[in-house]
């Protein structure tokens, strides 16, 4: 029997017993790389792990795999156990939700000090985007494109989350998301490989700082491995079925980035991936997580992921669910109580080998130990303040998050935007004064009393020289038109109308898929009641899934994404209105003309019959527009395309210089080793205002054995230009960049050629070639 050949695993059905039971027991036969945690690789660890799971009983190492929920229910069907009992009898590893400093340390009390062996618990939350200070959705993070502030927002993050007794977050998720019907996009950093995998390395080094045993340290988990941004139809939970190309070419690299960071926990997602759930999948939790990339973390199922392969039909009863999961290389069930109640049955009668256990517990305790739990288990409860430092560092994060969508001349010449402070502004909109919709969903410990509204934030301005006037118009899911003539009224008085509208908090995160992808409710016919006053409109987007807004991207002047801006969202908002900060956010994602283009990227291959040079905004007329990729009633192009974002200021990108013409051949150069190709571009900025800019390069390859995207992103950097300053950037390439996954699955470097585009957006011209030979 052949377990593992040139790197991969060649005959899958024997995934259980390979990958699970031989790599324990020989563990040289399916050897692993170097540890990608080199702290829960120490020796010294590792001999008090050993000490310990000697010690321990099999109900006391089972405990350690069995999670439950210490306070509020984040999901469905929890099993309602006597938790406070089960900790006492060592029967119980870890808590989520079990949140504030007080609980904490109330349960890790009965775990120290009543459990035989004295193990402290791990303390688990969904610390998405802040956990007292609650900064922008990831999605709408993602778009500074800015990883030293992604670095610096999960640093406080986890400084809140340590005071609070939590010691482990859910987070990052880097799930690839190319489809706006998903709800969870907005956890994700979007629809890019290379920007998110840029992310997932800058969040795990803010929550874990290169070393869990600080005081102020979390535990980071990547979630939800793996591929569980690309569901069928978008639909939360949905089944997920590719092609093993395409999920190591392109849905992989962002866990494998947030390994190659240090992350210390995995989290296994909902779905299945090719007809194997991915919480009993051998292939991902342990042939590739484990033996390709040497992860020597834990894995944690998703909330009773266990329990859920029953009604995935792959396990007839709970002993099946929990022999596949915990065989497959999934540590930690999460809230099923099905590793407590049917593995110590299995082990007894052989169907679950004893070492098996024993792995998953060492995977366990390495990370409380690194975090320094048994020594300092409890919480500081320090008292959270929304003070100057934790506003200041939320209102950049802000700012830095927002998209500049478009912004036209309107009457007198001038651009709608900046704001003068000499207008008397009409604010309307069901988003204009809503503090929980600020925050937005999964909003952790956050309080939505902390969050400013924009309504708050422009009455506030003490520059404003005339009273703001208001009218919310509508709910956001409201059918009734009771306040649209109140709003048609204030607007009518105005000279600029500043519209709040978009999406629900609620509307947004898990188990929040949408069909339709235009403004919920009746807000499409408030705006265009209050865009027939003839008032020049800016529109502000509040929203987690990239909405299709054709009407409004005709017809108003200026559109902002503001995504869900956090606590500072009011005062951020003002700031880039009145042109105090200057517009530098970018798309994340497409934002698509209509649903039906779904799953709408950048990054799409070209197809034998491309619909290049053809008019798309029309219906075919001819043989040649017909018979080519092409809908008949939507153009193919996104409204507003990926990297896409405007300023106060004009950049100006000259002709990329290329430090060769000609690569050669390589099978893997290291990361230390010199480039393969450096590429140098000078960026300008010749507007009137000082901006900062987001510089990005892109690659095509050509004449590859397997087809490749018409361009990648493979580089970005953020530059600040004050009126008419230069600077020349530095982008460099090598083999990660300029290889690829031919249709054998190796990781290659063929004989192609590459065009270099730099500019800022998707849609890039300026451009350089080079060959490989």
């Amino acid at each position: 029997m052949v377990c593992w050949q040139n790197g991969r695993f060649r005959k899958r059905a024997v995934h259980f017993l390979c990958c699970a039971t031989i790599a324990i027991l020989w563990p040289g036969i399916c050897a692993a790389q170097t540890p990608a945690n080199t702290q829960l690789a120490a020796g010294d660890l590792n001999r008090r792990v050993e000490e310990l799971l000697q010690k321990m009983t099999l109900a006391e190492k089972i405990g350690q795999l069995s999670q439950y929920a210490g306070g509020f229910l984040t999901g469905p069907n929890a099993e309602q156990v006597d938790i406070s009992n089960l900790i006492a009898r060592g029967e119980v590893g870890s808590l989520l939700n079990a949140v504030g400093a007080e609980t904490a340390n109330r349960y890790q009390h009965v775990a120290v000090d009543r459990s035989r062996l004295h193990i402290p618990l791990l303390l688990g939350d969904d610390v998405i985007h802040g956990d007292r200070t609650i900064f922008p959705v990831p999605l709408g993070l993602a778009a500074s494109f800015d990883t030293g502030l992604a670095r610096a927002t999960t640093r406080m993050a986890a400084t809140e989350a340590r005071a609070d007794g939590i010691n482990w977050v859910f987070s990052p998720m880097v799930d690839l998301a190319r489809d706006a019907r998903w709800g969870r996009i907005i956890e994700s950093n979007g629809s890019d490989a290379f920007l998110s995998s840029a992310l997932a390395r800058a969040y795990v080094e803010g929550y874990q700082q290169g070393d869990l045993g600080k005081a102020d340290s979390v535990a980071a988990c990547v979630k939800h491995y793996a591929a569980y941004g690309a569901p069928i139809a978008g639909r939360d939970y949905n089944a997920v079925d590719m092609s093993e190309l395409t999920l190591r070419q392109v849905y992989l690299k962002p866990y494998h980035a947030a390994v190659e960071a240090g992350v210390a926990t995995v989290m296994s997602a909902f779905n299945s991936l090719n007809g194997v759930p991915e919480s009993a999948n051998p292939f991902t939790l342990t042939q590739i997580l484990r033996h390709e990339w040497g992860f020597n973390g834990m894995v944690v199922t998703d909330w009773r992921a266990v329990a859920e392969l029953i009604n995935h039909g792959v396990a007839l009863d709970e002993a099946t669910a929990a022999r596949r999961a915990i065989e497959a290389g999934a540590d930690v069930d999460m809230l099923s109580d099905i590793y407590r109640t049917q593995l110590p049955a299995l082990v007894k009668s052989g169907q679950v080998p004893q070492p098996v256990i024993d792995e998953a517990v060492r995977r366990v305790l390495r990370v409380k130990l690194a975090l320094g739990l048994f020594d300092h288990p409890y919480a500081t409860g320090v008292a959270y303040v929304a003070g100057r430092s934790q506003r200041a560092l939320a209102r950049r994060a802000a700012e830095e998050s927002f998209v500049l969508l478009k912004n036209e001349a309107v009457s007198g010449g001038e651009k709608i935007l900046p704001l003068r402070g000499t207008e008397t502004i009409a604010l309307i909109g069901p988003l204009a004064d809503s503090q929980a919709d600020m925050i937005g969903s999964w909003a952790a410990s956050g309080s939505p009393q902390d969050a400013i509204t924009l309504r708050t934030a422009l009455e506030q301005r003490p520059s404003v020289r005339r009273p703001l006037l208001y009218a919310k118009g509508t709910d956001v899911l409201s059918d009734s038109e009771a306040g649209f003539a109140e709003a048609v009224r204030v607007a009518r008085q105005a000279d600029v109308i500043v519209m709040a509208l978009g999406e629900a908090a609620a509307m947004t995160g898990e188990a929040s898929s949408r069909a339709h992808l235009g403004l919920p409710g009746n807000q499409e016919k408030l705006l265009e009641a209050v865009a027939a006053t003839g008032k020049p409109i800016v529109l502000i987007l509040f929203n987690g899934h990239p909405l299709a807004l054709p009407w409004a991207a005709e017809h108003v002047a200026g559109m902002i994404e503001a995504w869900f801006p956090g606590i500072e969202a009011g005062p951020a908002l003002v700031s880039v209105l009145y042109g105090e900060t200057n517009f530098s956010g970018h798309l994340p994602v497409d934002m698509p003309r209509s649903v039906g283009q779904e799953p709408l990227y950048y990054a799409q291959t070209n197809t034998g019959r491309p619909a290049t040079g053809i008019d798309l905004s029309h219906p075919p007329g001819s043989p040649a527009e017909q018979y080519v990729s092409r809908y008949l009633d939507e153009s193919n192009d996104p409204q507003f395309p990926f990297g896409w974002g405007l300023s106060y200021t004009h950049f100006d990108y000259g002709v990329p210089r290329l430090s060769t013409q000609e690569v050669p051949l390589a099978e893997a150069v290291p990361a230390h080793a010199d480039p393969l190709v450096t590429v140098t571009v000078e960026v300008r900025n010749d507007g009137p205002v000082a901006g900062e800019e987001v510089a990005q390069l892109y690659l095509r390859n050509v004449g590859a054995s397997v087809e490749q995207p018409v361009r990648e992103l493979e580089g970005f950097q953020r530059v600040v230009l004050g009126p008419g300053e230069s600077k020349t950037l530095r982008f460099t390439l090598n083999f990660d960049q300029l290889s690829f996954y031919n249709a054998q699955l190796e990781r290659v470097m063929e004989p192609t050629n590459y065009t270099v585009f730099v500019g800022g957006n998707s849609l890039a011209t300026e451009q350089a070639s080079f060959q490989v030979r």
